[in-house]
């Protein structure tokens, strides 16, 4: 984190990724702004569930950035295609390359024409809507001094960054 967080600092995005975002962007309308790339983004949420299911050993960070540099897009739509997506080149998994071929396209269409930019989101709130679960795309980088650690989830619970510090304070455990 002392570096901040670019789109494609990951030792993983361009062999886990690249391919699932830049298929999307081959779908994107011209309604959409041509700075707005899945494959350029760093990717925020809004709204978690209260029922969430964190990742085991992750941290939650609020992040500051310029608003006129994200756009707000529907999350289930992208999850609807991840596994069919990385599964269509597997022989035991054909299914997922015919979805890929008679639905997918569908359903990236779809992804673009529900988003919106996140400024014209907080006007409307498509983010509220049910169903909707809003991933933000950002299109910046976003600097250390614009990160707060705000939670640490581990395998048996989610805690403050302060109930963090004081846990490792006990003698024993």
């Amino acid at each position: 984190m002392k570096n901040g967080i670019k789109y494609d600092d990951k030792n993983t995005y361009i062999d886990k990724y690249y391919g699932f975002h830049s298929y999307f962007d081959d779908f994107k309308s011209d309604k959409i702004p041509s700075w707005v790339e899945r494959k350029k983004a760093i990717y925020t949420s809004l709204n978690y569930k209260d029922q969430h299911q964190w990742h085991s050993h992750s941290v939650i960070l609020k992040v500051m950035v310029d608003e006129s540099k994200c756009w707000v897009c529907n999350e289930n739509l992208a999850n609807v295609l991840y596994e069919p997506f990385v599964l269509q080149q597997n022989q035991s998994f054909e299914e997922a390359k015919v979805f890929m071929t008679s639905h997918a396209p569908k359903v990236a269409k779809k992804y673009w024409d529900e988003s919106i930019s996140l400024i014209d989101n907080k006007k409307i709130r498509k983010d509220k809507t049910p169903e909707y679960d809003a991933e933000v795309l950002v299109f910046q980088d976003i600097k250390p001094e614009n990160l707060e650690f705000m939670y640490v989830i581990s395998d048996h619970r989610m805690m403050t960054i302060k109930e963090w510090k004081e846990y490792f304070k006990l003698k024993e455990v």
